[in-house]
């Protein structure tokens, strides 16, 4: 799809990635509608786009039953208004490193609610107000289709926006909608701590600045990419785990001990 003055809803806008991709997108020519928690933030981000006028912020809680009907409106007021929104991107993301025993109930269903449900939500709305031909494109993670300690919840998250993509992709064939996957591996973001990122260093997991998911996530919009994961050697181990799992589980294993550590140093109570 050409995104020169398209309009695009995208969700999470004042995190890393979304910072990034919001710049490229601009950069690109496309009109934003950015949402995020925080007015401010979102605010601080419009700012540094190209034309910072043809761009709207939009505050808003998703996991908020009140804050989804109020996002539908506007979107509903886009569609009758003549303009509509052609791109949603459900990018909003949380994460908590953290053995799923010494996890809270609520942080649990919190991460649930983000990471899954809410951009199910989101993208459930758009079907009866996005413009079409459109595309609703779900920012995932290499987690979805790996396994790994420490964030049993995310994978079972990402690994849950990966199918529910594919499944309304196949659902929405022929209606002038498509949904597309972009499944980066750990990135330079605020999402990991500073303990986590030193973890992926001395474990040798490689990690890619905000700016190259950003780009990805254009060229997939461009090419009406069905599914893209980022990253090398992830990219593969993602390929393995699905025929020989044994032989990535084999390779984490020998991670085990350093997970466990690092654990241990960010949550010493638990």
């Amino acid at each position: 799809m050409d995104l020169k003055r398209k309009r695009i809803l995208l969700t999470g806008a004042s995190g890393g990635i979304g910072q990034a991709m919001a710049t490229e997108l601009a950069s690109a020519g496309a009109h934003l509608f950015l949402v995020g928690r925080h007015h401010e933030k979102l605010e601080a981000v419009r700012a540094t786009l190209a034309e910072p006028e043809k761009h709207v912020v939009f505050s808003a809680d998703l996991t908020c039953e009140a804050d989804l009907e109020r996002l539908n409106h506007t979107g509903n007021q886009f569609n009758q208004s003549g303009e509509g929104i052609d791109i949603v991107i459900n990018n909003a993301g949380v994460n908590e490193f953290n053995f799923l025993a010494s996890r809270t109930i609520a942080s649990v269903q919190q991460e649930l609610n983000v990471n899954l449900l809410a951009p199910m939500l989101v993208s459930k709305m758009a079907l009866n107000w996005l413009n079409r031909p459109g595309i609703i494109l779900n920012i995932g993670s290499a987690f979805g289709s790996i396994g790994y300690p420490g964030y049993t919840v995310y994978c079972g998250a990402k690994a849950g926006m990966y199918r529910f993509s594919e499944a309304l992709d196949r659902e929405l064939d022929g209606s002038g909608i498509r949904v597309l996957y972009v499944a980066p591996r750990a990135t330079d973001t605020d999402l990991n701590s500073s303990l986590v990122k030193q973890m992926n260093q001395e474990l040798g997991n490689r990690s890619d600045s905000p700016q190259v998911v950003a780009k990805q996530v254009i060229e997939s919009l461009k090419h009406e990419t069905t599914s893209r994961w980022i990253g090398w050697p992830e990219k593969l181990f993602v390929r393995v785990n699905q025929i020989f799992p044994a032989i990535v589980a084999q390779s984490i294993r020998r991670q085990q001990a350093k997970i466990h550590h690092f654990i241990g140093l960010i949550h010493p109570e638990k």
